[in-house]
């Protein structure tokens, strides 16, 4: 299992979504030839239910490339078409199988974080698709028999159906599943941004990272999607924009790599543009780091 602490005492680890093209471990060696410290990657192609298995030899590849790179997997997204909130039985009964798998090859390959969109409720009700969702996690746990994976609901834009765009609707899976110390969060700035979390400026950034302690606390906060929005604030757009060049703009983004109580979260870029993008936007978050330009915290953020 790779280890949840890190040595960087000045920057948090950043990272790219890389591809397993010819083998899981490939994603490993991507990582590092693009400059990433962390990775996140799909087990299996995420736009099919079914998928080959994963095997002792593949795991063992996969350690391998990180001892040999030292960039570290921390999260596994799962696939897209998983939604565990549908009512529909034959769409519900293949994602709550597929679902189980993405645990049980999450923790073959010692990747702590398995990353999932909570689900969409197609019209149903959202309280109703947050109960679905939060008692097939804790029966996908209980049978697929992993103890180490730890889930990162996702937050979402909104867009639809789809559920996971309030801090609240969050917290109200955990509590529901009974299984707090098993999930934990994964924010992503694009989706937080286009379902109406300002976080462009100092001022809103803190007042929304406030509203995320109160509502769910830091310390359920394990790992960020950092994107920019092709969308405006509240748009429900799900559109991802390359670190700067969209509505939220890079002072966010200065704020974030800056933010002493995220410093050892991991930041990985899902942005346009393949490999070279996610290159030159490492480098460019990494410019942000240590920038000095005074920022004005409101008072109720620190209170």
């Amino acid at each position: 299992m790779v280890k949840k602490t890190f040595s960087f005492e000045k920057h948090p680890p950043i990272g790219a979504h890389t591809s397993i093209a010819g083998g899981v471990q490939n994603a490993i060696y991507l990582g590092k030839e693009i400059g990433c410290d962390v990775v996140q990657i799909f087990s299996k192609n995420q736009m099919q239910w079914k998928a080959r298995p994963l095997t002792a030899e593949d795991a063992e590849k996969f350690q391998k490339a990180i001892r040999e790179t030292g960039v570290l997997p921390m999260t596994v997204h799962d696939a897209y078409l998983i939604n565990l909130g549908t009512a529909n039985p034959v769409t519900y009964r293949r994602s709550y199988q597929a679902f189980v798998e993405e645990l049980q090859r999450c923790e073959l390959l010692g990747v702590p974080y398995l990353v999932m969109h909570p689900g969409s409720h197609l019209g149903e009700g959202e309280e109703i698709g947050l109960q679905r969702i939060a008692r097939s996690i804790r029966r996908a746990y209980e049978e697929s028999g992993v103890t180490k994976t730890v889930v990162l609901l996702e937050t979402t834009a909104g867009q639809g159906t789809n559920l996971g765009y309030r801090f609240e609707q969050l917290a109200e899976i955990m509590e529901m599943s009974g299984m707090e110390e098993k999930i934990a969060v994964c924010v992503d700035t694009c989706h937080i941004f286009a379902a109406g979390y300002d976080i462009r400026e100092a001022e809103s950034y803190f007042r929304t990272k406030q509203q995320f302690q109160r509502i769910l606390g830091l310390e359920k906060l394990k790992a960020f999607h950092v994107n920019d929005s092709k969308g405006d604030l509240g748009s429900r757009l799900d559109r991802h924009a390359r670190i700067g060049q969209g509505k939220i703009g890079s002072e966010a983004f200065r704020l974030l790599v800056n933010d002493p109580d995220f410093r050892n979260i991991p930041m990985i870029l899902e942005i346009p543009g393949g490999n070279q993008a996610y290159a030159e936007d490492i480098r460019l978050l990494r410019g942000l780091i240590g920038q000095k330009e005074a920022v004005a915290i409101p008072s109720e953020a620190t209170q």
